[in-house]
């Protein structure tokens, strides 16, 4: 699993031709170099924000994997599953989408759902 995601954006063609002259002038390796110091920049100013609402939500932070096994222990103990993620949440390939739906009450996901069709589409309602 790739610990990255593709995103595409639009920017000016100035700010595009900026972008090039600090890569032509040594400051940045490329592009996408720049870009990516650019958000990390972005993010970190505003990293208090990020952990107070992480806390105050309970947000899993980083990857949350949901397997088979995992579905099968909440339905063989009569529990449903809720959770909030901020990052990947990854629902594996093995899971029972019928089962899913019975387990799974609510999934709030900032971020990235993988997940195959028959799971997205029978758990629509449950992720947001």
């Amino acid at each position: 699993m790739a610990d990255t995601e593709k995103i595409t954006i639009n920017m000016s063609v100035v700010d595009v031709g900026k972008i090039d002259l600090l890569v032509q002038k040594g400051f940045y390796s490329n592009r996408t170099d720049f870009i990516r110091t650019a958000i990390r920049v972005q993010l970190n100013g505003h990293e208090d924000h990020v952990q107070a609402s992480v806390t105050r939500q309970s947000f899993v932070m980083g990857v949350m994997t949901i397997d088979q096994k995992d579905i099968e222990r909440l339905a063989a103990a009569n529990e449903k599953l809720s959770a909030r993620v901020l990052g990947l949440l990854e629902i594996r390939p093995d899971v029972d989408p019928a089962l899913a739906d019975q387990v799974i009450e609510k999934l709030v996901v900032r971020g990235v759902v993988r997940a195959g069709d028959a799971v997205k589409e029978i758990l629509g309602d449950h992720i947001s």
